[in-house]
């Protein structure tokens, strides 16, 4: 089999629109890779299979989960070819260490450098402009602000972004010693010696050979025959077309996404989870009687205190109805973390970025620049606190302790919230919080997270939880949907049309705790939805 990997991964795709099938897919679904290796391991003519990694985007939990569903084939006996056409960097070659044979273009460059993170500090170029900021930040690693306040980095954004670093770079000395047959560290030496041409690559053992990529099969030949090749996804088509499909959508897991920034409402063009979208998703999620068990898929390093607010409260109405497992992607901090306290369990990939459980806030003074430019602001107010936080002065000491005071009711809202969907004290949460970025592995190791794995852990945490309501065997058959929440997140208006829809819903979970046929399940279904139309169904319900 031949598969292409050029670009994002991702865990989970949506299904499709219409106008979407016939375009170029938008990244690779690790769903799709994960059922294609169980095939290729099922299938006795599949020799094994052969990815071209022209490029990766994406963070390190990504590429972590990448790399565990490609060992996968190698674990169960087949042979996994990986061919690098344009060289590598780092999270490339972390990824085609798995192989069992990996080769790499010509001319091209295998750059393992490991990993650097860069903060610009900006205090001196913001004073000589005539801009002064004001950051307000409760925890002492919150330091998303301090490059506006400092000219160097602080202590504690050292040591948390040092804890970071270290995990990555393990992560990849670890999987490369290993997949490399060579010492930690040897690796440790060959990446502090990058990058290196394709040929000294061969010569130090980072890759087994160069090739271009019409080259592949015949290198890879056995008697001299190259192996024929097919596409994945011609294959994997070709596999599901002989499944059977079921006239009505059978019970699943619902993914519900949280992705980007978490804001109230985004702008054109903008990638983000916007209170709208994801609230309507959970909704659904909750009243939709098919999907059984939920999972909370976290991609976000936060954003606006309310809005996380807001779905973390329609999420722990999930929580109390469903089975709910969140999966922290590559990051999930701040409001990414604060969304998902309440699940039932949290899976994160070792490499995730996760935590920094505090609040910050930050403005600017632009006085001073006016002054320079000659320009004389005049305010008229009726309130004493009306023209609070204006641009054109600085905050009083009054204002900036009543805003102080909210923002310390605001953090403890925010470790009591963890406290409470961990099951912990608020002492013990506090002590971890801080606003500190952990990652997966420290997190786990701290509490903040139950598990490590990537999606696949996820989804079969939430078949076990679902196994409770509806029986091992039937749970073991639930597939992961991905939940598209409409603009408009707001219940219905008409209050027999909302019984109506939880009667239907309740009508399905007693059907199936009474293990009835699924033909009974339906009809019993339309009758409870019939029913609660009427008023007497409403008053009985109530």
């Amino acid at each position: 089999m031949h598969l292409t990997i050029d670009g994002a991964v991702t865990d989970i795709l949506p299904e499709p629109r219409f106008w979407e099938r016939w375009q170029r897919p938008r990244s690779t679904s690790l769903v799709d890779l994960a059922a294609l290796v169980d095939e290729i391991v099922r299938d006795e003519r599949a020799r094994g299979l052969l990815v071209t990694l022209r490029s990766y985007r994406g963070g390190m939990a990504s590429a972590t989960s990448l790399r565990a569903v490609l060992a996968r084939l190698v674990d169960a006996g087949r042979e996994l070819v990986v061919c690098l056409p344009l060289g590598a960097d780092t999270k490339e070659l972390y990824v085609a260490s798995a192989a069992t044979r990996l080769f790499v273009g010509a001319q091209a460059m295998v750059a393992p450098v490991g990993f650097a993170m860069s903060v610009s500090y900006v205090k001196r170029a913001l004073e000589q402009v005539g801009v002064e900021p004001e950051v307000y930040a409760r925890g002492k690693y919150k330091s998303a602000g301090e490059q506006l306040v400092r000219d160097s980095m602080s202590g504690a954004q050292r040591e948390q972004l040092d804890a970071v670093l270290d995990a990555f770079y393990r992560e990849v000395v670890a999987a490369v010693a290993k997949g490399r047959k060579l010492e930690p560290d040897r690796v440790r030496e060959l990446m502090d010696g990058a990058p290196y041409r394709a040929e000294d690559a061969v010569a130090l053992g980072l890759v087994d050979g160069t090739a271009y990529e019409d080259e592949i099969p015949a290198l890879i030949a056995k008697s001299g025959t190259p192996p024929r090749g097919v596409e994945a996804a011609r294959y994997l088509a070709a596999i599901r077309a002989t499944h059977f499909c079921p006239v009505r959508a059978r019970p699943c897991i619902g993914v519900v996404t949280v992705h980007g920034a978490i804001v109230s409402e985004s702008t054109f063009g903008q990638t983000a989870a916007t209170e709208e979208r994801v609230i309507a998703a959970v909704r659904l999620a909750r009243t939709d009687p098919r999907i059984r068990a939920v999972v909370l898929h976290v991609d976000s390093p936060g954003g606006s205190a309310l809005a996380s607010d807001r779905m973390h409260h329609e999420i722990e109405r999930l929580a109390a109805e469903k089975p709910l497992v969140a999966c922290f992607s590559d990051v999930a901090a701040s409001g990414g973390y604060y969304v998902s306290a309440c699940a039932h369990a949290i899976v994160a990939q070792p490499t995730t970025i996760t935590g920094s459980i505090g609040v910050v806030a930050a403005r600017v003074v632009i006085e001073p620049l006016l002054s320079k430019l000659g320009i004389v602001t005049t305010v008229l107010k009726r309130g004493a606190k009306a023209d609070a936080f204006h641009v054109t002065r600085h905050s009083s000491e009054e204002e900036r302790v009543a805003f102080e005071r909210e923002l310390d009711g605001m953090y403890r809202s925010f470790v009591s919230i963890v406290a409470r969907g961990r099951k912990r004290s608020f002492d013990d949460i506090e002590r971890i919080a801080q606003g500190r970025v952990w990652s997966g592995a420290d997190g786990e190791r701290e509490g903040l997270v139950d598990a490590l794995g990537g999606f696949d852990v996820a989804c079969a945490r939430a078949r076990t939880l679902a196994a409770k309501s509806m029986g091992p065997q039937k749970a073991s058959r639930l597939e992961p949907r991905v939940v598209r929440g409409g603009r408009h997140a707001g219940p219905p208006l008409d209050p027999q049309a909302q019984l109506a829809r939880e009667a239907a819903a309740l009508a399905v979970r007693v059907s199936h705790e009474l293990c009835l046929d699924e033909s009974i399940t339906l009809a019993f279904s339309s009758r409870a939805r019939v029913l609660a139309w009427s008023r007497e169904a409403n008053a009985l319900a109530r």
